[in-house]
């Protein structure tokens, strides 16, 4: 089996990669900014990077932040897996990064390019929204009495496991460049998708859809962010808000 470092490691999807990894019996480091032995922020960089690269066959580059920094982090990873020969660089990316003018999106399509220029055997896996993030967006929305929604936008949700696992699926196979995008079984209006996590979490709460305006919204409404034609996710959002929320 191989060596494999995982950045992010202990985040949403890549804590569940690493468990996926080491469950096919390969050995597995975990590198986040807090995990031990590899605590190493990659927008830094550094001598404690190199220590983690050293000897890895394929770094599955989870770590990502929408607060700025990813270019820089992915310069920084790549140039040091090219010192230590690694073999394989997979990264995980977002549908749409390529059709949505958004400020994170770009940033994600510009790590895409930098991977698929940095002269190492690449893989690079586009995946629509988790339906955690989801989640994390209504909680925070349904503090108040009435919940606003951008009018018109629809996601396409799956599950933060199903990527995990085609990600290690990935990671034990040879680069393979860009690959199908994998995305949710079902596109859902956030309305439809708000009132769902409502219910299941016992909250009462106005629904308010609101026209925005922009390009990057503009790009939303469009349905840039979706992929239906690779709706090959299992899990739906009712399904996982029956295993994940708590009814108030």
């Amino acid at each position: 089996m191989t060596t494999i470092l995982v950045t992010g490691g202990t985040g949403t999807l890549g804590r569940l990669v690493t468990e996926r990894l080491r469950a096919d019996g390969h050995e597995v480091r975990v590198l986040s900014r807090h995990s031990r032995p590899h605590g190493v922020d990659l927008r830094e960089g550094g001598p404690g990077l190199d220590a983690a690269v050293a000897g890895v066959d394929t770094v599955v580059h989870c770590a990502s932040t929408p607060r700025g920094g990813d270019e820089q982090a992915a310069a920084n990873l790549i140039a040091a897996a090219r010192r230590s020969g690694v073999r394989h660089l997979l990264y995980i990316s977002i549908v749409g990064v390529d059709r949505v003018p958004f400020g994170y999106y770009r940033a994600k399509l510009a790590v895409e390019e930098q991977v698929a220029r940095s002269g190492l055997g690449w893989t690079v896996l586009r995946a629509t929204q988790f339906h955690d993030l989801l989640v994390q967006v209504f909680q925070a929305l349904a503090k108040v009495p009435v919940m606003v929604l951008p009018a018109g936008v629809s996601d396409q949700p799956v599950e933060v496991a199903e990527v995990a696992d085609r990600l290690a699926e990935l990671a034990a196979g040879a680069p393979a460049g860009r690959v199908d995008d994998l995305a949710g079984p079902e596109v859902r209006t956030l309305e439809s998708l708000a009132r769902a996590f409502l219910e299941a979490s016992g909250r009462r709460c106005a629904v308010l859809n609101v026209p925005l305006w922009g390009a990057a919204y503009r790009s939303f409404r469009a349905g840039g962010h979706l992929a239906p034609e690779r709706a090959v996710g299992k899990g739906t959002f009712e399904a996982y808000l029956a295993t994940r929320i708590r009814r108030r």
